[in-house]
């Protein structure tokens, strides 16, 4: 596995509407490839190590891994609200950004054609809403909020989501959004893990130090064991979806 590279994506995202300046981290496996593409939407608390090492796990398991940082126009401070507010309503420059870095794994002469994205927290909305648009194979939504109108599914590419039954903002999603799949006929695994919180795929405790106490009582991150479990789903999930060229 390379050592992250840092991209500007800024050509691609403000050709299409979205922010004017757009950076973002690659990371290429092992090999000469060609290697299916993963597009990752980070936590509401922006690209840090924990997110980089997302993008190198992914990485390892066969993927051009990219992570844009969609606070890059104005940092966390002025990009969070309309971030949150973007990966809520469906609407908003973010979506213009994960399109820039979905285009960006396109071009690469390594890249099989086959894309899929992944999200954590805010950017699990952002997964399961992009998993409705036509545009990517396979989804994985990791403890995000879900789609006010669960039918904007319908068409949705196959999709795997994790939930924590501990999560107190997500009661009862992962049996809503399964039901939904369900209905609309889309290939899916969801799986409620009871004794994970929210964000318990992070491999370490995020957030400024002062708020992690209060991020334990919330019940807000690492579960090792649910995360182990959640990652094999994801790592099958994605290589039966994504293994093969976009035709």
């Amino acid at each position: 596995m390379s050592a992250v590279e840092a991209v500007d994506l800024s050509s691609l995202s403000a050709k299409s509407g979205g922010s004017r300046r757009l950076e973002g981290h690659l990371v290429r496996p092992e090999g000469t490839g060609p290697w299916p593409g993963v597009v990752i939407a980070h936590e509401v608390l922006g690209v840090d190590d924990v997110m980089l090492r997302q993008a190198e796990r992914l990485a390892g398991a066969g993927y051009l891994a990219l992570l844009p940082d969609l606070f890059t126009e104005g940092g966390a401070r002025r990009c969070l609200i309309p971030t949150i507010r973007a990966a809520m309503s469906g609407t908003g420059r973010a979506y213009q950004d994960l399109e820039a870095a979905r285009s960006y794994l396109l071009s690469q002469s390594d890249c099989t054609g086959a894309v899929g994205i992944i999200g954590f927290c805010m950017g699990g909305a952002f997964a399961l809403l992009s998993a409705g648009r036509g545009d990517y194979e396979a989804a994985s939504a990791n403890y995000g909020l879900l789609p006010k109108d669960l039918d904007v599914l319908a068409d949705a590419c196959p999709v795997v989501a994790s939930f924590g039954g501990k999560d107190r903002t997500l009661k009862g999603a992962a049996g809503r959004l399964s039901a939904a799949l369900e209905r609309h006929g889309v290939v899916h695994d969801v799986k409620e893990y009871p004794q994970a919180g929210h964000a318990f795929l992070n491999d370490a405790e995020a957030g400024p130090r002062p708020l992690r106490p209060l991020f334990r009582v919330m019940n807000i991150g690492p579960e090792p064991d649910a995360a182990a479990d959640a990652w094999q789903r994801i790592e099958t999930f994605f290589a039966t979806h994504l293994h093969t060229h976009r035709t």
